[in-house]
């Protein structure tokens, strides 16, 4: 299991699931209980977050190793770091700056050993996940109907954005408690 001085938690879905829809809805909802959260994402393809023709764009196609752009509202840091297969999710925690946070949501990175939530369509198709990931420890789905017979986990509604809101927040909060009685 990952170690991490602040709560970390992952929401664990096949493609197609609406784990960014999900993510973008619980923000701003735990942002107003004064929640810091930092996120991660997983990305299965070449990305780019800065646009060809800008400056910062240009000058880390011409070489940059690091690209660091910076203004009075933002910075970010494009890292060139071309390897066989993608960073752990513990080397990308590292880089974040924990003082500035309560909390780090992660989106993806299945395979990986954190606390998770899955998140379960029925209409995408797929099976659940639960079965094989022992780091799952609830699921949400929009059909609670079709959960199986053999989920002992927390079920949670997908379509239920303050239900989803208090069990993160709750998570949060008991793993704060948790990490403060070790120190």
């Amino acid at each position: 299991m990952i170690q991490f001085p602040l709560p970390v938690l992952g929401f664990a879905a096949w493609s197609g699931t609406g784990k960014t829809t999900l993510l973008k809805a619980l923000l701003p909802r735990l942002r107003q209980r004064g929640l810091r959260i930092g996120c991660i994402k997983h990305a299965h393809h070449d990305f780019d977050v800065d646009t060809p023709g800008k400056d910062s764009y240009e000058l880390r196609h011409a070489g940059a190793e690091q690209m660091l752009v910076a203004s009075h509202k933002r910075w970010a840091l494009m890292v060139e770091d071309e390897r066989q297969e993608p960073p752990e999710l513990v080397e990308l925690l590292q880089q974040l700056n924990t003082r500035l946070l309560d909390m780090v949501l992660i989106e993806g990175f299945k395979a990986e050993a954190f606390p998770k939530i899955e998140l379960h369509r029925p209409s995408v198709g797929k099976s659940w996940r639960f079965r094989e990931d022992p780091h799952i420890f609830a699921v949400a789905t929009d059909e609670p109907s079709v959960l199986p017979a053999d989920c002992t986990l927390p079920s949670l509604d997908l379509n239920n954005l303050e239900e989803l809101e208090d069990f993160v927040w709750n998570y949060c909060q008991a793993q704060k408690k948790i990490m403060e009685a070790w120190t």
